[in-house]
């Protein structure tokens, strides 16, 4: 077991230093990047009602799953303190403050915090949210945590957050195609520019772990097969509204974005088939007797699932959230 400690501190240290050397390739710059208020009504500004008036005749049009499936994505956004706790406990890498590990992870999360600030800005002035009613998910979903199965590995919370960040872009960006053909070219653009973020990570994410295949080609081959068996949960799984169990919530929000197309059982298995292409899965080689099953495993995952996913129904049943107004 020490063994295997040590090889990911030096595997850590390796990529923790690359991690800083690509900082400025992944992340844009603070004092120039998108800020809630370049989108938002400005409350200095004369026409400020006028303006949140448009907003509120613009949202008044979308649709009932739509708006809840944007009320669970800002929530899981907002939970932020949970993602970056979580990352800030992973073992092998550096905790030193100037390190490649806990450096990324802040400024990561710095950049990250701008799309909950915006979305929940804009829900509380559309008048369609029950705001106190999201405010109480969004702090259960805090303080409930998440347990997304890589333990405190650094490798699991790689291939993690390489998955994950995917699917928030795919979600983000089908959101604000819908809100345009419904209208609202405000929540449009700034879906849009939150799934561009999202997409910059997610290449980030996937690089970092290029580097650990190329460097321990059979421990992260081994992550890989463990988080694809386990399955990847989406952060806010937990999530739930006032008298409802943890997670409860949670099924009738994918619901939602099933039926709308905003997120689906066959995004996620072609994610999996682009995490395999972009990691180069089928002809790694250098891998002893596990990591070939585990590879072999990985390979034939993809179309397995796809079967199950083309004969899933579309969810039908009548839920009523009660952050949705009205």
């Amino acid at each position: 077991m020490s063994f295997f400690a040590d090889k990911r501190r030096e595997v850590m240290v390796h990529i923790e230093q690359y991690m800083l050397e690509m900082m400025d390739t992944y992340l844009k710059p603070i004092d120039t990047n998108w800020q809630p208020s370049d989108f938002l009504p400005d409350s200095t500004s004369d026409t400020f009602y006028q303006d949140i008036r448009i907003l509120r005749d613009n949202a008044k049009d979308l649709s009932y799953d739509l708006v809840a499936v944007l009320i669970g994505d800002t929530i899981t956004e907002e939970a932020l303190p949970t993602y970056e706790s979580w990352l800030s406990m992973v073992q092998g890498p550096s905790m030193k403050e100037d390190g490649g590990w806990m450096k990324w992870n802040r400024h990561w999360t710095a950049e990250e915090n701008r799309h909950g600030d915006l979305l929940n800005k804009y829900l509380y002035l559309s008048g369609r949210v029950d705001m106190r009613q999201m405010e109480i998910s969004t702090q259960y979903l805090i303080a409930d945590g998440f347990d997304i199965g890589t333990g405190h590995d650094p490798y699991r919370n790689f291939i993690y957050t390489s998955f994950q960040e995917m699917a928030t872009n795919i979600s983000h960006r089908r959101v604000a195609s819908l809100a345009k053909k419904g209208g609202d070219t405000l929540l449009s653009r700034m879906c849009g520019v939150i799934a561009s973020d999202e997409a910059r990570h997610a290449k980030a994410y996937k690089d970092f772990m290029n580097r650990i295949f190329e460097v321990d080609p059979n421990e992260a081959m081994l992550a890989f097969e463990d988080m694809m068996r386990q399955k990847i949960v989406m952060p806010a799984h937990f999530l739930r509204e006032v008298g409802l169990k943890i997670g409860q919530t949670f099924g009738h929000f994918t619901d939602a974005a099933q039926r709308l197309g905003v997120y689906t059982a066959i995004d996620y298995v072609e994610i999996m088939q682009q995490l395999i292409v972009d990691w180069k899965i089928e002809g790694m080689r250098d891998l002893n007797e596990a990591g070939e099953k585990a590879r072999d495993y990985i390979m034939a995952l993809p179309a397995r699932l796809l079967r199950v996913a083309e004969r899933m129904k579309n969810p039908t049943i009548d839920y009523k959230f009660s952050w949705i107004a009205g």
